[in-house]
């Protein structure tokens, strides 16, 4: 594993240039349904899922959370160095502030504990990138590059002993795997993801709600299958991983058309799109 020095090679374009892995990632439709698949997955860390529980609006505000986080994703991909650098500063100004007790594991937590930091920065960049590469929109060296160029994203909230490629990705995985638990809290979390409030003339008038429905469940269909499986979830038998697996890239395939077509219409800049 590695650790970036925030500084290096870095100007006017911000910490992720033109042409970097980083911007085709997190630039693409794809990575918005992986990012929802990331938060299926970090609610699975008892100590993680306290500090959200306990000191977030997360249960209350989803949307607004869920889009400050969007905004806080792409600020880093998009933005120049001194607006990365403003968005890094107030979220570590919140981190530093959430502390407490998981009532799961009985143990303490700090949101601006550097394992903690590892677990989120790992689901987060895991989850958007094989989101691309499971649409061959980037290759293994790709997936690679991918997780090497974060590392410096996860250095400026403080995260260190970050994987650097997709192998190191596994066996973070494979060694963090005893800590984690479908606890209740984690099970409202998933909920609340698969289920969020909508506005009642949204929910009425308009297709949000069952176009969610399908979001959220390619999003968890894209979890591992030992994730699936903490959940409760049956993973399919060997013989049909295959169409499985076919079927969720099917189905993300087509919810990426859908939004590149809603990207098209609007005339926001691309980053804010």
């Amino acid at each position: 594993m590695a650790q970036a020095t925030i500084t290096d090679s870095v100007g006017t374009d911000g910490y992720f240039p033109p042409g970097s892995v980083s911007r085709r990632v997190i630039g693409d439709p794809a990575a918005l349904v992986g990012g929802i698949s990331a938060l299926f997955l970090q609610a699975l860390h008892p100590r993680a899922m306290a500090g959200v529980d306990q000191h977030s609006s997360f249960p209350n505000d989803f949307w607004s959370r869920l889009r400050r986080t969007a905004e806080y994703v792409t600020t880093l991909a998009f933005a120049d160095t001194a607006q990365a650098d403003a968005a890094a500063a107030r979220v570590r100004a919140v981190h530093r502030r959430v502390r407490g007790v998981d009532p799961v594991s009985g143990l303490g937590y700090a949101a601006d504990d550097p394992d903690l930091l590892r677990w989120v920065h790992v689901t987060e960049v895991s989850s958007f990138g094989r989101a691309v590469h499971r649409l061959d929109l980037i290759d293994d060296t790709g997936l690679d590059t991918f997780f090497a160029e974060q590392i410096r994203a996860g250095a400026l909230l403080g995260a260190t002993d970050l994987p650097s490629n997709a192998a190191e990705v596994e066996a973070y995985f494979e060694a963090v795997r005893p800590e984690l638990v479908a606890s209740p809290v984690a099970r409202r979390a998933a909920l609340r993801l698969a289920a969020p409030p909508l506005p009642t003339r949204v929910e009425l008038l308009t297709p949000a709600r069952p176009a969610w429905t399908v979001v959220a469940a390619v999003a968890f269909s894209m979890l591992p299958p030992w994730a699936r499986r903490l959940y409760g979830v049956p993973v399919p038998p060997a013989v049909l991983v295959p169409v499985a697996d076919a079927t969720t890239t099917a189905a993300l395939c087509g919810l990426r058309l859908a939004l590149l077509a809603v990207r098209r219409a609007s005339r926001r800049p691309a980053p804010q799109r």
